[in-house]
């Protein structure tokens, strides 16, 4: 669910940016009206202990900051100047970044399953990028497409972490988003990022819509409902594998660019994304009670670990 929903914002977004929209103007629209969408529901999650955030502001903060503003501007200045399928194969080597992270973080290698799971993602990737057909990729385009991919990689790890003292999955959504918005409109206001709008219709899948509709979609849907049920997955599923899984992002993008902005896919395009999905079975598949038993339960991916009395809180990212 967290896939397709964040896969929608790449369609809406461009047709915004096509209307004469920017990406920052864009981005801060759409964290400010989900921070405002959850705002209520996040305190109300709270049940009143309000030491959960003071213990968790660094978390909030790194959320909000890096995972939200710096992620979303990152790619839809990308989705400005390269096709939405490509930005966001590009924002999605994140779940490499993730096993790095791991991998660093433990001092131990990824398993062998992990190894061909990443293998063939990336393979999936290049195979979705369709680099054969001469695509012409804007070298600006691809930088703030890495800078997304860190930013990916940041927003699974903080998601996966899940310890006594963890927030709410919709209180840490609403938090960060709250950080990202009042970080984006600051920049906005002081002239840092470019700031544009327009009053005109949006045109989406040959439809002429009011300004607001996409702004309203990518606020409530792309973000409000893609960043809560991305941190729930990923404390589910730990933060390796939730973020191989997030790959299907990809395969919601694709189809609904093709669905509303026309950007048809190759059949290599397909092919590449049935190598995705095989890479996250390989990660799923991947026995960490064995390769990894150093993990805790916010890395291993789909195991139930007994963490005794005394659970070891992931080092802050």
């Amino acid at each position: 669910l967290s896939a397709a929903t964040f896969g929608s914002s790449g369609a809406f977004g461009k047709s915004l940016i096509e209307a004469g929209w920017s990406p920052s103007a864009i981005v801060t629209a759409r964290i400010g009206g989900a921070a405002l969408v959850l705002l209520v529901p996040g305190l109300l999650a709270l049940r009143g202990r309000w030491g959960l955030v003071r213990r968790n502001v660094s978390d909030v903060l790194t959320y909000g900051v890096v995972a939200v503003a710096l992620c979303q501007l990152a790619y839809f200045n990308a989705v400005g100047r390269l096709s939405v399928a490509v930005a966001l194969m590009i924002e999605y080597l994140g779940p490499v970044l993730v096993v790095g992270w791991v991998w660093a973080r433990t001092g131990r290698a990824p398993g062998r399953l992990t190894v061909l799971g990443i293998a063939l993602s990336v393979v999936g990737l290049v195979l979705v990028l369709d680099v054969a057909s001469g695509l012409q990729l804007d070298p600006v385009g691809v930088l703030w497409g890495f800078v997304a991919a860190a930013s990916v990689a940041a927003f699974f790890v903080i998601s996966g972490r899940d310890h006594e003292d963890v927030l709410p999955p919709i209180t840490l959504a609403a938090a960060g988003l709250v950080v990202g918005a009042v970080a984006l409109g600051t920049l906005g206001l002081l002239g840092v990022l470019p700031w544009r709008t327009t009053s005109g219709p949006v045109h989406v899948a040959g439809t002429a819509l009011p300004w607001w509709a996409p702004v309203l979609e990518l606020a409530l849907v792309a973000a409000a409902i893609a960043y809560v049920t991305g941190i729930e997955a990923a404390r589910r599923l730990g933060s390796r594998l939730a973020s191989f899984v997030g790959l299907t992002e990809v395969l919601f993008a694709v189809l609904f660019a093709w669905i509303l902005l026309g950007e048809v896919p190759r059949s290599v395009q397909a092919l590449g994304g049935l190598a995705i999905l095989a890479g996250v079975v390989a990660v799923r598949l991947d026995d960490p009670a064995h390769e990894h038993p150093e993990l805790d339960a916010t890395d291993v991916p789909g195991v139930d670990v007994d963490r005794g009395p005394n659970p070891v809180e992931p080092h802050p990212c």
